[in-house]
């Protein structure tokens, strides 16, 4: 999607502290950290939200690797006394950039509920 920012992140349109990439995905420091360590998980293929993944085998293969890869990712970050990962859906949900991305935050104690 040509006016995605996170889409121009994924094709290096734009650049980003990058974590870890491949074919399917991305992760990224957040420009704005809520947690000494908050990255962004993004496929790189465009889904506006959680919503939009259907029940195709390509959409299962991205967001089931996608998933797989939190830990290897956690990993890098030295999040050995845990994380969390965090989706936002919709307007409710205080979803704000229009592509489908994960929260991955660690490094304190993080409390609940968290907003």
């Amino acid at each position: 999607m040509s006016d995605c920012i996170f889409c121009k992140i994924a094709n290096k349109d734009i650049p980003a502290k990058i974590v870890f990439e491949d074919e399917q995905m991305l992760a990224f420091h957040d420009l704005e950290p809520q947690a000494p360590v908050h990255v962004l998980l993004i496929p790189k293929k465009h889904f506006a939200s959680l919503n939009d993944v259907t029940q195709s085998a390509e959409d299962k293969e991205i967001l089931g690797h996608l998933l797989t890869k939190v830990h290897e990712i956690a990993e890098i970050l030295e999040l050995d006394n845990g994380y969390r990962l965090v989706s936002n859906c919709g307007e409710d949900g205080m979803q704000t950039v229009q592509h489908l991305h994960f929260h991955l935050l660690g490094k304190r104690k993080l409390t609940w509920p968290p907003g």
